[in-house]
């Protein structure tokens, strides 16, 4: 990426002299000889850092930084100023200034402080991408809370477009914190049904004895404590949808109760004789191997095809990265607005951290660093000290993590993906690192869909 540079001072010597020494350090250099001229470069072209003389005739460098900063908040601006007017450089730090470098000016203290500088504003031009692609995707797809770009995930959103103006049953399986309730989100407002009740039943957080009342509902006087009538939840869904998680944690008893609700549409409530007829449709969510619970009898079979008659199963976000950062991009905005903070971007080294790390509690897991680092960070961007330590440690040493179980190209996909990082996306060290063409490189980096990272 080139950046172009707008150095602006009154004095010739000083303008072009520092102008031949950013050019060593390939940048795009502009020259303006004061602040007027300046504001007109700035305004016609692509700017990514100024750095103008503090005194100057007419339109002060002063002046050029509050304008730069009102109008284009996220260039920044290095100030230079003589002995005597240091003061006025710190009062410029106040106003939103970079920082300031004293004349006669120290080539290599300019060099490191440009290379500061341009280094933040990438990171804020990578995270506005980011910000915008995710609005993009909102407002392209139907599924405003469910963000992806990746095949793994386009397949899943296909399959939910597809069975949303159904009435087939539909269990979403996959590992916890992946989004299972975010597709049942989906799934019921892309029905017939979205103007109906979406009821959702959390199937573990409810005691045993209580989970059939819930379901259910009871009659006055049907145990202890039962001091009224009550509708269960698969009554108050009628017409609608209702959403029963961790299907799998419920007992025998409750789950031949359910059967009937899917064959006959029929059930009576806890203690009552009288049946009732519902319309519901169901969707529910696992992250247990229900076939494995079968073979051990907790559950029952017959069940079990009837609540899969289509299923989806979320991937696991080790298996989707390519989403990695436009998550990271959605939960910045959400946790920087909520807790009034103006978090720019992420540090190269937070973010290899992040992309290196192999999220077992996924997607939750995700959204709880990016809300425990915005709150952590003590400047304008997430560095490494931010994120909790058993993220950060992931970058310690030079070696690549590959999970035990892992397919052989899903191990290759991982070797890949670090030698690209290490070699900070040079791919001819990398084709070289690897023992392989670079043609051969570029062909993997396509089929592993690893160009975005």
């Amino acid at each position: 990426m080139e950046f172009s540079v707008l150095v602006v001072d009154d004095e010739k010597n000083i303008r072009e002299g520092l102008g031949k020494a950013l050019e060593l350090d390939n940048y795009n250099v502009l020259l303006a000889p004061d602040g007027s001229k300046a504001l007109e470069i700035i305004n016609t072209s692509d700017v990514d850092l100024v750095i103008t003389d503090l005194k100057m005739p007419g339109l002060s460098g002063q002046e050029l930084l509050k304008q730069v900063a009102s109008a284009y908040p996220t260039v920044p601006v290095i100030i230079l100023t003589g002995h005597g007017t240091i003061e006025t450089a710190v009062e410029a730090m106040r106003d939103g200034a970079f920082d300031f470098l004293t004349k006669p000016v120290n080539l290599d203290r300019l060099s490191l402080l440009a290379k500061r500088a341009l280094a933040n504003r990438k990171l804020v031009l990578e995270h506005r991408a980011l910000k915008e692609e995710v609005e993009k995707i909102a407002r392209r797809q139907k599924f405003a809370n469910i963000i992806g770009k990746s095949p793994e995930m386009k397949k899943v959103l296909e399959i939910v477009e597809q069975v949303a103006p159904t009435k087939a049953s539909v269990l979403v399986t996959g590992e916890s914190g992946v989004g299972k309730e975010l597709v049942a989100d989906a799934i019921h407002n892309l029905s017939d049904r979205k103007e109906r009740p979406f009821i959702k039943v959390h199937c573990a957080a409810l005691a045993e004895t209580l989970l059939e009342s819930e379901l259910f509902g009871h009659e006055k006087g049907a145990f202890t404590g039962a001091v009224a009538t009550k509708r269960g939840r698969f009554e108050l869904a009628n017409g609608g949808t209702i959403f029963l998680d961790e299907i799998g944690e419920i007992n025998q008893q409750v789950q031949i109760k359910i059967l009937r609700v899917l064959q006959d549409k029929k059930f009576e409530r806890v203690g009552g004789e009288q049946t009732i007829e519902v319309d519901v449709r169901v969707i529910s969510a696992t992250n247990r191997d229900l076939k494995k619970e079968i073979a051990e009898g907790r559950f029952r079979e017959d069940l079990f095809y009837r609540l899969n008659v289509v299923n989806i199963t979320v991937p696991p976000l080790r298996e989707r990265r390519e989403d990695i950062g436009l998550l990271v991009a959605a939960f910045l905005r959400e946790f920087s607005e909520e807790n009034g903070k103006n978090i720019l971007g992420i540090d190269p080294k937070a973010k290899s951290a992040i992309y290196g790390y192999s999220w077992p509690g996924n997607i939750r897991e995700l959204r709880n660093c990016i809300e425990s680092a915005v709150v952590l960070a003590k400047g304008s961007s997430i560095t490494l000290m931010d994120l909790p330590p058993s993220v950060a440690s992931e970058t310690e040493g030079d070696y690549i993590r590959i999970n035990l179980g892992s397919t052989l190209a899903e191990a290759e996909k991982e070797i890949i993906r670090g030698t690209l990082n290490f070699e900070k996306g040079n791919k001819s060290k990398t084709a070289e690192v690897l023992g392989i063409g670079r043609k051969t490189l570029h062909r993997k980096i396509q089929e592993y869909h690893l160009v975005e990272e």
